[in-house]
């Protein structure tokens, strides 16, 4: 009896550790199942968050002098720098913080989805920079009305407006701005290369100028204090800048007197243009 008792002893204790062996098993099995669960719910989410981001850029429209460098064989807008601007733009440029003012030129602007106001603020800055600049992100000019004929302290010389949208290198410490005088310096005044030249650099500093004027300060959209002259009213800088603001997107609701078809954009202007300068 007692050998058998003993024998028993034993098989029931193999018994007992293969069916603790085979939950240890099962349980290292369920736990692999609900990580692999996770990792397969959390890639599935992020492809989903993904293609609405990317979604969030729409095509932006012309402005006049877009389309008229286009047709007499100028260098049009690059609708590139849609993007560039769509996407420096900060929350608040959607809000309600938004002054009145932007009505006159996007009746609509607080019923819009984002995207249509993201695609008006491009369309803004392109005609801010086809009345500052022409377009030409080369541009470079050193000003001798007193309004704007001042030192550039930190150049040391007298400043120049410079870019798509005319800025100086001063506004790298006022608004902080990506752009490095000391880089730029032994750069000829219409390098490309420059920092302050380079679109990126120049309207996204431009987004960070209108933001703490009309976000931060709570200033009006235009003022007579404004950094542009082209965006204080009633001054013919002004009315050259008014003149651009005639095709914004439909979204916007204005009514004008538009020529330029509205099916047209940044993009359709640019590969035009580009059709014209292929020899046949």
């Amino acid at each position: 009896m007692i050998v058998a008792v003993g024998a028993w002893s034993r098989e029931s204790r193999d018994g007992w550790q293969h069916w603790i062996d085979l939950y240890r098993r099962l349980n290292v099995s369920i736990s692999a199942l609900n990580t692999s669960w996770f990792i397969a719910s959390l890639v599935f989410c992020m492809g989903i968050a993904t293609p609405s981001h990317a979604q969030a850029i729409q095509p932006v429209p012309p402005t006049p002098i877009d389309v008229k460098k286009g047709e007499l064989g100028g260098t049009p807008w690059d609708p590139q720098w849609d993007e560039m601007i769509e996407k420096a733009l900060p929350p608040e440029m959607f809000s309600s913080q938004v002054p009145r003012g932007v009505r006159r030129f996007c009746p609509r602007f607080y019923e819009m989805a984002e995207t249509d106001k993201r695609a008006f603020w491009a369309y803004f800055f392109q005609a801010l920079a086809g009345a500052e600049a022409g377009l030409n992100p080369n541009t470079s000019v050193r000003h001798t009305e007193p309004e704007v004929a001042k030192r550039d302290k930190v150049g040391g010389t007298d400043m120049r407006r410079e870019g798509l949208l005319q800025l100086a290198y001063a506004d790298q410490k006022r608004y902080g701005c990506d752009f490095n005088w000391q880089a730029d310096r032994a750069l000829k005044a219409n390098d490309p290369a420059r920092t302050i030249l380079q679109p990126k650099n120049n309207l996204g500093c431009g987004v960070k100028i209108l933001f703490n004027q009309i976000i931060l300060q709570h200033k009006p959209l235009l003022t007579r204090s404004g950094y542009w002259s082209t965006l204080r009213p009633d001054g013919p800088s002004y009315r050259i800048f008014a003149k651009q603001m005639t095709n914004p997107p439909s979204a916007c609701g204005l009514s004008t007197k538009s020529t330029i078809n509205k099916s047209d954009t940044t993009k359709s202007v640019q590969d035009d243009a580009n059709r014209r300068k292929t020899p046949k």
